[in-house]
């Protein structure tokens, strides 16, 4: 139990600086993503080791469906909208999906290479 709220302690701290940061900085992006590659910079760094977050990450990860109500909310109070506009959503949507997929395709290709160059 001590590690599980030593690991939310130090996400919600993560998420704090994050906040702070895009306020002070005044940044168009959202806190909790700073925060989230701040947290990602201290574990790859090993400042943070991730046995302190492992717990809370996965208690968080195996309630996530929870965390999409807001957004399923959202959509239903906008729905109106959303249907007068679903021809540029829709079209954003694929197009979006293909980017995503071209720009995960391509990184995998470049760490693959990079990995076969390190293994020779």
């Amino acid at each position: 139990m001590t590690n599980l709220l030593k690991g939310f302690a130090i996400l919600l701290l993560l998420q704090f600086v994050g906040e702070t940061i895009v306020r002070g900085a005044d940044l168009t992006m959202p806190g909790n993503v700073v925060g989230m590659v701040l947290l990602l910079l201290l574990l790859l760094k090993g400042i943070i080791p991730i046995e302190a977050v492992e717990e809370a990450a996965d208690l968080l990860l195996s309630h996530l469906a929870l965390f999409f109500v807001p957004a399923g909310v959202g959509v239903m109070v906008y729905f109106d909208l959303i249907a007068d506009q679903w021809l540029p959503i829709s079209v954003a949507t694929v197009l979006s999906s293909f980017v995503v997929m071209a720009v995960t395709g391509w990184v995998t290709q470049k760490m693959e290479q990079g990995e076969a160059t390190d293994a020779e």
